[in-house]
């Protein structure tokens, strides 16, 4: 009986995470050549290549995709087991800053089982716009900040996910008409796209009601007010969403980047961020 190591699984996963070979033999101490020979190893065991080559970087294939959220199963089960019958304590305060939406829709089941599995953790979330949580005067105000990044190949920024951005709302618009947006205020990535979409596709707009709250946003788009532009991952499951229709144009995807603030983070932040990345990828 065939068994896949851990570490061959952990080192494909930072790989993705880090986007390259060289950034996770450094984020895991080994060197380029050792991580290459763990992917190999993997590709080797389970038959199949789970790279290719698009320009200078290598990037997942369909096998790879296939295998990525098997293979951050069987690292949370296994870090899991160890951390139920370890006498390592993961204690501390940890500031997390993210995006509304994210707040509302995705991260309190996720927040809930790391609580759970490391009780001596005190976790504070604040939820603002990415362009907030990334200004600079807010920077010491968090230990680890979960944001929307448009420019997805800032080296600064490593992005550990991409997602589809949606329209969400009563889609049956007329082009006749002004499309009517509900979004979040000035400043928010999802309402600088779908202005852009629109005026690039030649339609009428304009904003008929602002909330940086997702739960706000829900409300207005229930009452049929307009529609509005989310990542398809926190759309809440009783609203309608589609990448575009015979009217509203694609918007694109959007890059979502997983920031420690200090250089050198407390270990608690460290169990965090791989926890966040391993469960919301």
């Amino acid at each position: 009986m065939k068994n896949i190591s851990t570490d061959s699984l952990r080192t494909f996963v930072t790989v993705v995470e880090v986007g390259g070979f060289a950034k996770a033999g450094d984020l895991l101490g080994l060197s380029q050549p050792a991580v290459s020979l763990q992917i190999k190893r993997l590709e080797d065991l389970i038959g199949c290549k789970l790279f290719k080559k698009q320009g200078q970087r290598q990037v997942l294939n369909h096998y790879g995709e296939v295998l990525l959220p098997m293979a951050k199963q069987m690292l949370l089960t296994n870090d899991s087991i160890l951390q139920q019958f370890s006498n390592e304590t993961v204690a501390g305060k940890i500031r997390l800053g993210i995006p509304s939406e994210f707040a509302a829709s995705i991260l309190p089941a996720i927040i809930g089982d790391f609580v759970s599995l490391y009780p001596d953790v005190s976790l504070e979330v604040k939820s603002e716009l990415s362009k907030q949580l990334m200004h600079v005067s807010n920077q010491d105000q968090f230990d680890l900040v979960l944001t929307l990044i448009e420019q997805i190949d800032n080296p600064k920024y490593p992005i550990f996910m991409y997602d589809e951005l949606v329209w969400v709302g009563d889609l049956n618009v007329d082009p006749t008409k002004p499309i009517t947006l509900v979004s979040a205020p000035e400043g928010c990535i999802y309402r600088r796209r779908a202005i852009e979409a629109l005026e690039k596709a030649g339609l009428k707009w304009h904003v008929v009601y602002s909330n940086a709250d997702l739960t706000g946003l829900t409300a207005a788009l229930k009452e049929g007010l307009g529609i509005t532009v989310l990542a398809k991952k926190t759309v809440p499951n009783d609203l309608t969403a589609q990448t575009q229709t015979a009217i509203l144009p694609n918007l694109g995807e959007i890059g979502i980047s997983l920031i420690k603030q200090a250089e050198q983070s407390e270990h608690a932040v460290d169990k965090l961020a791989e926890f966040i990345t391993l469960r919301l990828s």
